[in-house]
């Protein structure tokens, strides 16, 4: 836990701190002499600190629970080797605090309003007037959700807004892809690609059971029983009987959806079987890659080697951090 980092210091001699943090937990618990206290862990997105509440109104203890957004005031000392906070002052935020939520949670590194923008522009652009239709559609009905959804439970972007942020990270890699092989293959249909990039984790929205501050606590039952494969090819056919969608296109991106992943293993029963299909799959699989192994290396001292990392088929990794101006 690194206290600087959560809250600014209001007196460097006195080690008095004031910030906004997340309640993770609370308990009411007695000391020694049987005079109850609050003992919370509060955290933000830099990490999480044991914090005192001592000569508190009953009341208290009601009033905050796991999940608040708190400001606190108080001093910070060592217990047992590790910073404990004394609060001295304790209220919830309030919306004229406008407390940015990617200082408190894990977040993807853009914020949400921006992704969602350039997301919309992909859709705004495409020529075909159906991908269009039935992108601008979805992104605008599930807008709210994808401003704090992560993409995931545990593995890759699974930060608050990491949903969107995988979203865009794809769609721009796929355009340098587009723009390269359109040359080749001028039936290379682009639209499609970024259709299918859209729309291929959307259902993830129904499969993740996520609270307000873009945490993933789990899956819901549909998401257990179903998984966002089959959520997301189920929700494309029911948009496109309701805003009548072209048959062919509909079944163009089942098939993308279903597919995405490649391989049975990996839950894909169809491989797949037309081109945008196979960017969509190497773009998706290329960027969970990336994202996963920087989150191991960003942790490593140069020129070390990682454990085994279960999330990337049990590989290691060397972080050999050969900068530009190396080479």
């Amino acid at each position: 836990m690194r206290m600087r980092l959560l809250f600014n210091y209001i007196s460097e001699l006195s080690n008095q701190v004031e910030g906004f943090c997340i309640i993770k937990s609370v308990q009411q618990k007695s000391n020694v002499k049987g005079a109850d206290y609050l003992d919370m862990i509060l955290f933000d997105a830099d990490g999480e600190v044991n914090a005192k509440l001592w000569d508190y109104s009953p009341d208290v203890f009601g009033s905050y629970a796991p999940q608040d957004v708190i400001k606190v005031r108080g001093t910070v000392s060592m217990y047992r080797d590790q910073e404990q906070l004394k609060i001295d002052k304790i209220r919830k935020a309030t919306a004229a605090d406008a407390v940015d939520m990617m200082l408190l949670v894990p977040s993807a590194p853009v914020a949400s309003e921006d992704m969602f923008q350039s997301v919309k522009l992909y859709s705004e652009r495409m020529t075909n007037p159906e991908l269009k239709r039935v992108t601008s559609f979805l992104l605008d009905r599930y807008s709210h959700s994808l401003s704090f959804f992560p993409a995931a439970l545990k593995l890759h972007h699974a930060v608050r807004g990491g949903l969107l942020f995988h979203m865009l990270t794809m769609l721009e890699t796929a355009k340098g892809i587009c723009t390269t092989y359109r040359k080749l293959y001028p039936e290379l249909n682009c639209d499609l690609v970024y259709a299918g990039i859209i729309l291929h984790d959307i259902a993830k929205i129904n499969e993740l059971d996520v609270n307000d501050l873009g945490i993933a606590t789990g899956y819901t039952a549909e998401g257990e029983l179903l998984g966002h494969i089959t959520m997301g090819c189920n929700m494309l056919a029911e948009t496109a009987r309701e805003i009548d969608l072209d048959s062919e296109i509909t079944m163009l991106l089942q098939h993308i959806l279903l597919s995405h992943h490649e391989k049975p293993e990996f839950g894909s029963p169809k491989p797949p079987m037309f081109p945008e299909a196979e960017i969509v799959s190497t773009v998706d699989s290329l960027d969970a890659k990336l994202y996963e192994m920087y989150d191991v290396l960003d942790a490593m001292d140069k020129k070390t080697m990682s454990d085994r990392v279960w999330s990337l088929e049990s590989r290691k990794l060397y972080n050999h951090r050969l900068s530009d101006s190396d080479e």
